[in-house]
Parts: C-alpha cells; structure tokens; sequence
C-alpha cells in the first residue's frame, strides 16, 4: 500500500444516524456533530486511529440510492471515485427496515462492508432488541451495536472492520428485471468496468436513474456509451411502471423480511418522556406556544444576560474604565506621529473602535448564542422546526426543510448559504438563498440586535421580529411567485429529543468562537481603517452629508447613522454595532427603525462571495441590486407607521 495514496474507509449512512460522532470517535477530528440532518454537506476526511495507512470518509447522509439531491450526489462520487477498500454502513437500530433498504442497494456494489447499528441503547429503550448475530449470519458481514456518544463498541467496530468482507446479496429481483441488470452489467464490464465497484452494482444504479454513475460510465465507455444508453431503454420500456420505482419498492420488500426475522419487540410500554416531549414540541396546539417560550428563553440568555450583564462589564468596566484609558496613554506617550495616534486610539482608532467593538460588544453576545444555539440543535429541537414551519413555508413555495439552513444562517449565513445544497431542487436553493441575504441576520447581527433592542423594551424586539417575519413571508411569496417551478413536499427524518451533551455544545461553541476570532477580528481592523482612512480623506462627512436627507429624512434617524450602513457595506455586524454604540442618542423609536434598516442591508462581503459561488456572479449582484433599495424602503415605512402609532 502506498503511503501517498492510502486506502479509504468510507462511512454511508441515512442522515442524523452518527456518522459524524462515530467520524470523531474513529479519527480524533471534529466535524460539526448536531443533532439533526444536513449537518455534513461536504466529504470530510481524516487519519483513522487505528490504522495511519487509511483515511476515514465522513459522506452526506442519504436519504437512498440512486442519488437524486446534492448531498446524495456527493456521496455517489466519492464511491466512485475514491479508492474505497471498506464501507461502514451506519444504521439507526431503532428503524432497522430503513438501514436495510440502503444496505440492499450497498451491498451489491460488492466492496467489503461492515454494518454498525449506532443508537442501540435508545432501540433498547423503546422495546427494540436485534439479533446481532442472525443478522451478521444472514449479511454475511461483521455487525455491530454501538453507541457513538458515549463511545460504546468502537473497539468491536475497529476490529471489525479489519475483517469486513462483501456482504451477500439480499434479495433477487424479478426475473425480467434481473434479465435487464444482467446485459447491462456485462455490457458495463466490457465497456466501462470500474476497478473497485461491481458492475451488478453500477447496473441497478445506472437503471435506477443515477445521475453519477451514467456520467462515470459516460467519461469512462466513450462512443461505446450509446449501447449503455440502448440497453436502458429497452429496460424501461418493458417496465410494467417506473423502473426506478420497481426496484426501490423491491429492496423495500427484502428489507422488511430481513428486518422481521431478527427484530424482537417487547410487550408495549408507555412512550419514554424524550418521545412525549419530541411529540409535544411539534403538536397543532402546544407546538407554537413552546417555540414562543424557546425563543424568550434565548432572548432573556443571549439579549439579557449577553447583551447586557456581559457587555456592561467588559464594555464599561473592563473597556472604558481600565483597558482604554492605559493604552491611550502608553500610545500618546510612546507614538510621536499624531496620525499614527489617531489611527490607533481616535474616534475611528483600530484599538478604541475595532478591538472595543470586536472583544467587549460583538464577544460576549456572539458567545452566549453560540451556546443557546448548540443547546437547541444538540437537543434535537431544531429538525422538529422543520415540522413546525411546514405549513407556514408553503406559502413561500418552499417545505419545512429549508427552515434548516434559515436556522443555521442564525449562526452565519455565508455557512447556510452553502448548506441550502441540502434542498432538492435549484429554485428552492434560489429562494432559500434570497431570502438568506436579506431577512436572516448572522449570530454577530442577531446578538447586537437583541441588545440595543432588548435594553429598550421586549416590545422593541417583538416589533423587530414580527417586521422580519412579516418581510421574510412576503418577499418568500412573491418570490415563489416570480420563480417557475413547483413545491416539493416534505420529507424529513426526526432524530429523538435527549438531553444536550455538554461535550458537544461546548466543541460546537468553541470551533464557532474560533471562527469569530479568527475570521471577524480582522474584518473588523480593516472596517474601522477604512472608516478612519475615509475620516482622514474627507469621504466620511462627505458620505454622511449626501445620506444625511435619507437617513435623517426617510428614516429617521441622526445623520451620523450614515456611518453604521457604510461599516455594513463590510460586515452587516460592523453597522448594526455602530447603531448599537449610538443607542444612548437613539430614542426607542429610531432604535427599532435602524435595525429594521441594518438587518435587511447588503449582505456580507464574504457572504456575497458564496452567494456568487452558488447561484452565480449575475444572479447574486441582482439580489444584492434589490436588496439594498429595498432595505430603505422598509425602514422608511417602518418609520412612518411608528411615528403614527407610538
């Protein structure tokens, strides 16, 4: 084996089953472990402990094969491109007849295989008890049970899968439908054979629709592709029904045979209180008035505690009263150029302004929501909101499931933007993607806003947050509207309710804080460079005078606001933090407008970078064109209805 091209294990498995804990466990490396799906969008790869000589490949989960979304897509090329010498197929033991409809399918790709049942503690709970033995028997393969959080049976699963082997095949198809696999896998062996994969296995994917391995067989047979292509019509016009479907619905049927033959229930018992909360927090009556309590509770934590107890002592007493006093005067004392000094610890110093903003504002309010949002999504509370918004995204021509990377873009939405891939069609990804840029403020964003707004009243923050949904409901409708296409229907899985690990929460929350540290600091230096360089040059008044009929016209607000939305031209944290230093000469009503204004401001540099990256250079300037016209608009509305009622 080549040290510069070592073997891959790669772990496949449905989505939310601990592919990325048993990930961690195997390698030492964090992925981004949640509790609910679409968390792996990418291939991620790391070292194995047990074995340097090969590298362990945590895929995208998928919901089955053949490959039809991005993340299942993803999954299919790394089977067919990476040097694969084992799979670990990850299963759920509480659904066993889900895992094997997936095993049905990976096992006639004839790669040596193991199959780890993770969570068998919570099938135990629930009266679930597999036997392991019969069905490793009937596999042909090791099996495992294991529990990936407390770290139960990796050891088994390391040493199992030092004797993986190719599984038997679980099940035959209907004579003409093996008919049809048979020519085209010999056609398949002759023309395009794959070195790892079996060619019976790329014949019922290839029959079955997928659009990855028609394009490795295409690359691969050339000219000869076109006899492939002859081979598969033929199948499909013989088909009674749709192909794909046929056999899907018969490995569904072996599934099931296998899964009763080695699955034992006990007699029923009353629900485990995590399944009755889980049921509770998506029911029609007590489901909103719970999210309604979740949400205060993040207010009270993240614009409370955060905002307010945090950032008053590290702003006022650590900031103003002890760090900026001594380090103006080291710096007036030391630095003999005036404009040196000024750039440093002026109005627009990198040091008054940048690391104040940065360390005693933005620091604490982005640390107390990483933790409240690792608490909700290691919980298993946030997939139950893709239930909960079901109803209310089909109005915006979307399903529950885009609630995911809305919810994600809470913590950053350059991330989100990338993970709308987990939606399944390129409109949704496009709408999803719109209203990502304008109405989802970034943790940074959100922290500063439930600040200034919750120092002046709670109903300060419900005004904000209603004119967010509002504007996020009828910008997703209109836009649902404008762009062809028809609305998927939902299709999500729900992990269970357990209580948040503490290990998890405080990982996920430090690799977040790391990201501030290390991505936002520096942005927010060369913002307040910019705005001292635009001080300097004579721009910034010049800027503030022309926006000044606008701004203290339209919206309302005091002329030196124009400064806020030039930071947010940066980073729309940057500017909400501007207005946030001006809260104390902002009257509440001014307060609600800039932020209604400051939230629905041009994304974020690095944001519109990904938006560019996704949809495209032309269709990310023209969201950018509409957003920011529109911003002023609101805001300006806003003030006036305000002005008239408050």
């Amino acid at each position: 084996m080549s040290n510069s091209s070592p073997s891959v294990i790669a772990l496949v498995g449905h989505p939310n089953v601990g592919k990325s804990v048993l990930f961690h466990r195997l390698t030492g490396a964090y992925v981004n472990v949640s509790n609910y799906p679409g968390t792996t969008v990418e291939v991620t790869r790391a070292s194995t402990r047990f074995d340097k000589e090969a590298m362990l490949l945590d895929t995208p989960g998928v919901l089955a094969l053949p490959s039809r979304s991005d993340d299942e897509r993803a999954t299919m090329r790394a089977l067919l491109n990476e040097d694969t010498r084992c799979l670990v197929q990850v299963g759920d033991a509480k659904n066993l007849r889900r895992t094997l409809t997936l095993s049905a399918l990976l096992v006639e790709l004839g790669l040596p295989m193991v199959l780890a049942l993770n969570m068998h503690d919570e099938a135990a709970a629930r009266g679930v008890t597999v036997d392991i033995d019969a069905l490793a028997e009937d596999l042909g393969i090791p099996v495992l049970a294991t529990v990936a959080t407390g770290g139960e049976g990796i050891g088994e699963l390391t040493s199992g899968i030092g004797h993986a082997r190719p599984a038997v095949a679980m099940l035959r198809y209907d004579a003409e439908i093996e008919s049809d696999i048979a020519r085209v896998a010999n056609a398949i062996q002759r023309l395009a054979p794959h070195p790892r994969l079996s060619a019976r296995g790329l014949a019922i994917l290839y029959l079955g629709s997928d659009s990855e391995v028609a394009e490795w067989l295409a690359n691969k047979a050339g000219n000869a592709m076109s006899e492939l292509e002859a081979l598969r019509a033929e199948a499909v016009a013989r088909a009674e029904d749709d192909l794909a479907t046929l056999l899907a619905r018969e490995r569904t049927a072996a599934a099931d045979t296998l899964a009763a033959s080695v699955i034992q229930r006990a007699a029923k018992s009353s629900p485990l209180l995590s399944q009755r909360i889980g049921q509770y927090v998506v029911h029609p009556v007590w489901g909103l008035p719970i999210l309604l309590g979740v949400l205060f509770a993040v207010y009270e934590f993240v614009g409370v505690f955060g905002a307010t107890t945090l950032v008053g002592l590290l702003e006022e007493g650590l900031f103003e009263r002890i760090l900026n006093p001594a380090f103006t005067d080291f710096v007036t004392a030391a630095v003999h150029w005036p404009w040196l000094a000024e750039m440093l610890v002026g109005q627009y110093g990198l040091w008054t302004m940048g690391m104040t903003y940065a360390l005693a504002l933005i620091l604490p309010i982005v640390t107390t929501f990483f933790i409240a949002f690792g608490v909700l999504e290691d919980s298993g509370y946030l997939p139950r909101l893709t239930v909960i918004a079901n109803r209310l995204f089909a109005a915006i021509g979307l399903n529950g499931r885009a609630v995911l990377p809305m919810v994600l873009g809470l913590g950053c939405v350059t991330m989100a933007t990338l993970t709308t891939r987990i939606l399944h069609s390129p409109r949704e990804r496009l709408i999803t993607t719109f209203l990502l840029a304008l109405a989802i403020p970034c943790s940074a964003q959100l922290g500063v806003v439930l600040g200034m707004l919750g120092g002046v009243s709670f109903t300060a923050v419900l005004i904000w947050a209603l004119a967010m949904v509002g504007i996020l409901i009828l910008s997703g409708f209109l836009a649902a509207k404008l762009i062809p296409g028809r609305r998927i229907p939902l299709v999500t899985e729900l992990p269970p309710m357990r209580l948040p690990i503490l290990g998890n929460v405080l990982k996920k929350t430090g690799g977040r804080l790391k990201w501030y540290l290390i991505e936002v600091i520096p942005l927010f230096l060369l913002g307040t460079f910019i705005m001292y360089s635009l001080d300097k040059l004579g721009v910034l008044p010049a800027i503030i005078d022309a926006g000044e009929p606008l701004v203290t016209g339209w919206l309302g607000l005091p002329k030196e606001a124009s400064a806020a939305f030039v930071m947010g031209f940066l980073r729309r944290d940057f500017g909400a933090t501007g207005l946030f230093a001006m809260a104390e000469n902002l009257t509440p009503l001014q307060a609600v407008v800039g932020m209604i204004t400051i939230t629905l401001f041009i994304p974020c540099f690095a944001s519109l970078m990904m938006m560019i990256k996704e949809q495209g250079t032309k269709t990310a300037l023209t969201m950018v064109a509409m957003i920011v016209p529109f911003a002023f608009f609101v805001g300006g509305i806003f003030n006036l209805i305000l002005r008239a009622v408050w």
